[in-house]
């Protein structure tokens, strides 16, 4: 691993001329060694008393971060204040993970008044609090200390070099060994997919990506039986996991960084569909979900689903369906999936019925579920290879993987998710 650190009692770790070339050569070496940068980034932005040559470093470091993206992982952690070219730096990397009393701007308070009139604080300006929710930052943690574990910890599951599969290790198994007992049989009521996918990966192997940033969707890093995954669920304690704008652009940007490490996708299904309304479509859900149908069609990598309680319309492709590109795709036995839930779908096929008063609601909207919805159906119609116990998921997911990991196509990969 290489590894770089600025020195804020140092001009305030501003770069110059020289600061920029020594970065430049890190990340040069780093790319030659084919080993992963953890760069320590404190900056007050480009040296003023340098002008051109300070803002020529910046560019130069830019270009080599883009370049070695894609041959290693690059973290970023940033434990003190940043700015100008010392924000975007980090941004280029794979993970930014700041602790809490980090701050991370393109322009301080100071500018910010001057050019707009605002008057803001370090901490609403560039916070970890404000980054945590926009993106920028993938994790948060209390301390310095405690985010260079954090990296640690992603370094683990992480390939050292972008075209090789990370290091196995000894499989350990959940300490909840049946996923089916975290998901309530009430479609109705709402519970933590956090619980579920601890429930099927390896225990205490789970990191959360991006925990307050698009909550609608679960991403995370796990082992399943000793090897990398990268997890994609449906979150039904946001909304009951419909899928939003943000969360749709999220989740796009793992699914692209995950085939460019070379991770396995395991995606957990529970979603009632996207979310409708005019905020919505002003936010440019059309994009994002596309993005998200993009991103898991061009995925390299082995794909696995796990349909657990419902899957309803186009959420039902987007999350990584059979038909999209998934290699396998399970579900379990109460699973219901198709176009709409049983109870809207009669009020358009039935609706002259119901009107008149010729037939039961309830009774059609049973037997439409019956025909169309539960998971037999689903694969009989070869939308579901398999049917399973929710307590046989990690053994059918890791049997899959054990499968066909082999014989599937490393990717050449993208910059920057």
């Amino acid at each position: 691993m290489f590894c770089y650190s600025q020195d804020p009692g140092f001009l305030g770790g501003s770069l110059g001329e020289i600061h920029a070339e020594t970065i430049v050569r890190t990340l040069r070496l780093a790319g030659d060694a084919r080993a992963p940068v953890v760069g320590f980034v404190e900056s007050g932005g480009a040296r003023l008393q340098e002008g051109h040559a300070a803002l020529a470093g910046y560019g130069r470091i830019f270009r080599e971060s883009v370049r070695l993206a894609r041959r290693v992982p690059q973290i970023s952690i940033v434990a003190g204040v940043s700015a100008g070219g010392g924000a975007y730096s980090p941004a280029l990397t794979d993970f930014v993970l700041m602790s809490r009393d980090a701050r991370l701007f393109l322009t301080g308070p100071r500018v910010v008044a001057e050019a707009v009139g605002e008057e803001v604080s370090m901490e609403d300006l560039g916070g970890p609090r404000i980054h945590e929710q926009n993106g920028v930052c993938q994790m948060v943690a209390e301390t310095e200390a405690e985010a260079i574990e954090d990296a640690r910890r992603l370094l683990g599951l992480l390939p050292q070099t972008i075209g090789r599969e990370p290091e196995m290790v000894d499989p350990v198994p959940p300490e909840t060994p049946d996923p089916g007992a975290t998901v309530p049989a009430d479609g109705r009521k709402t519970y933590d997919v956090r619980d579920t996918a601890r429930a099927i990966v390896d225990e205490a192997s789970l990191v959360e990506i991006h925990p307050r940033w698009g909550d609608g969707i679960f991403t995370g890093l796990a082992r399943l039986e000793g090897r990398s995954v990268a997890v994609v669920a449906n979150q039904p304690r946001r909304f009951g996991g419909v899928i939003d704008a943000r969360a749709s652009e999220k989740a796009a940007g793992f699914v692209a960084a995950a085939d460019r490490f070379g991770l396995p996708l395991v995606v957990l299904v529970d979603t009632p569909g996207f979310m409708p309304g005019l905020r919505q479509e002003q936010a440019g859900v059309i994009r994002h979900g596309a993005a998200l149908l993009r991103a898991f069609a061009g995925a390299s990598v082995p794909k696995l689903t796990v349909v657990m309680r419902k899957a309803y319309g186009g959420a039902a492709i987007t999350m990584n369906s059979r038909d999209l590109g998934a290699d396998v795709v399970f579900a379990w036995p109460e699973a219901e999936i198709g176009i709409m839930s049983a109870g809207q779908a009669v009020n358009f096929v039935h609706r002259r019925e119901i009107a008149d008063g010729t037939s039961d609601r309830d009774e059609l909207a049973d037997a439409y579920a019956a025909e169309h919805l539960t998971a037999e159906a689903a694969a009989a119609s070869g939308f579901v290879d398999e049917v399973i116990d929710p307590a046989e998921t990690r053994a059918s997911l890791a049997w899959a993987l054990s499968t066909i990991a082999a014989g599937v196509r490393q990717p050449a990969g993208i910059p920057k998710w």
